[in-house]
């Protein structure tokens, strides 16, 4: 391929070759967070999983990558993933015999490694005759920023208006940080996903998150009466806002504080510059994608390819097939989700 190469890289290479990968995440990522390399290092820390990249270079010139992260578990077995608890990932390139062989090293990959299946995680599809699944039934759900809050309020719908004015009436306060929220934040967000009939990621996870990003990733806190209510983490990249994760403890729902909390995400992500707030993937229609849209976010493709030995394994909890379980895990005491729930979604790609 016209004197194309490409090379593995782990453990202390990928150490070494982390400026450069983080350079050209930059260039080719639209300035979106979920490309930095470094979640590499959080998924390891926070989720024990094992970084990879696949790099692919010309006279030793990078002229493609594909991050990858092995996810291990005892219950569901192995899976190449890039990457997971992130939206966005796959093969980054703008040459095609670049993204050819980058594909056709992550199936060699995944089979030498023994993985049920490569997941890439793209939003927009690579041809290679290796991925031969496709999931498309979500979307990216993503807003346009202007540069100053006003105008977007004006765009608002007075329903949104009133609901986050209610939340500011019913003595809501919203808080900003990092470390210092992190035991608030989780205790919302574990009892959230528990009623919710989700296994919770570890508070290792976030920590890590804060860890790796101190100036690009922080929490906003909802309290009410000095009680944490709502929560979400903010990850900033040089154009794009994402908010991966949010929660609001549902008997507080009266009070509007996911609107309160997520016009002040969005009101955080202008006051940075960023140009665009991601609110991450939604199905089409549904109640998740309904109250994303009242913000005025606008969908785009989110196209998970894959290379299957045999079927997908879909292990998502938005899967019918685990109707009785998730009853059965709502019903959890809080201590025993918390310590279930890590162990078990570390293992879900």
């Amino acid at each position: 391929m016209n004197g194309l190469n490409s090379r593995i890289l782990s453990g202390g290479d990928l150490a070494q070759a982390l400026p450069r990968l983080t350079e050209w995440s930059e260039q080719l990522g639209r300035g979106h967070p979920a490309h930095h390399p470094l979640w590499l290092y959080v998924l390891r820390e926070g989720m024990g999983h094992t970084p990879l990249v696949l790099e692919s270079y010309r006279n030793q010139e990078t002229t493609g990558i594909l991050p990858l992260a092995l996810v291990k578990s005892s219950l569901f077995g192995r899976f190449l993933v890039s990457l997971p608890y992130l939206n966005v990932g796959g093969v980054l390139s703008n040459d095609p015999e670049s993204r050819a062989i980058l594909v056709q090293e992550g199936v060699k990959l995944s089979h030498s490694l023994n993985s049920r299946h490569l997941e890439l995680r793209h939003e927009t599809p690579v041809l290679h005759e290796s991925l031969n699944g496709t999931r498309s039934n979500k979307v990216h759900m993503r807003l346009s920023l202007p540069d100053f809050p006003g105008p977007l309020w004006e765009e608002l719908s007075p329903k949104v208006r009133n609901q986050v004015r209610k939340g500011e009436r019913s003595g809501l306060t919203c808080h900003w940080g990092t470390t210092e929220l992190l035991d608030e934040f989780y205790f919302v967000f574990a009892r959230n996903m528990r009623d919710l009939g989700t296994p919770v990621y570890s508070k290792r996870l976030f920590a890590a998150i804060i860890h790796y990003f101190p100036s690009d990733a922080e929490f906003c806190l909802v309290r009410h009466q000095g009680k944490p209510v709502g929560g979400a983490l903010l990850v900033h990249g040089s154009q794009v806002t994402e908010v991966p994760s949010a929660s609001c403890l549902r008997e507080y729902n009266p009070l509007s504080p996911n609107m309160l909390l997520y016009w002040n995400l969005i009101d955080r992500a202008i006051q940075r510059e960023q140009r665009v707030f991601d609110f991450g993937r939604a199905t089409k229609d549904g109640n998740t994608y309904k109250f994303k849209k009242q913000w005025g976010a606008e969908e785009s493709p989110a196209i998970w390819q894959y290379h299957l030995k045999g079927t997908a394994a879909d292990l998502r909890t938005d899967n019918p097939k685990y109707g009785r379980m998730i009853q059965l895990w709502k019903r959890l005491p809080m201590p025993i989700a918390n310590f279930l729930g890590p162990k078990i979604v570390r293992g879900i790609p």
